[in-house]
């Protein structure tokens, strides 16, 4: 899988993206039908959003930060 500059934004590491990725609890569908969002943790255990488009060229990240609130609510209690 891909990551793209736009996912190294917020300084999250490839490593923790990916593990997020493969390791998730929840995924779901955005606006965008190529874009689904994953909610996991890194290898630290930190709960991280990460975006990943699969569309014709691949799939890649491009997306990835701490988790908001918005993602966390019934499912992390810290």
């Amino acid at each position: 899988m891909d990551i793209e500059a736009s996912a190294r934004k917020h300084g999250v590491a490839d490593d923790d993206m990916l593990h997020a990725v493969r390791n998730h609890w929840r995924g779901f569908e955005t606006d965008d039908p190529a874009v689904t969002m994953y909610i996991g943790s890194a290898t630290t255990a930190e709960p991280l959003e990460v975006g990943v488009v699969d569309d014709d060229q691949g799939t890649a990240v491009i997306h990835a930060m701490p988790a908001r609130p918005k993602f966390l609510t019934g499912w992390w209690k810290p």
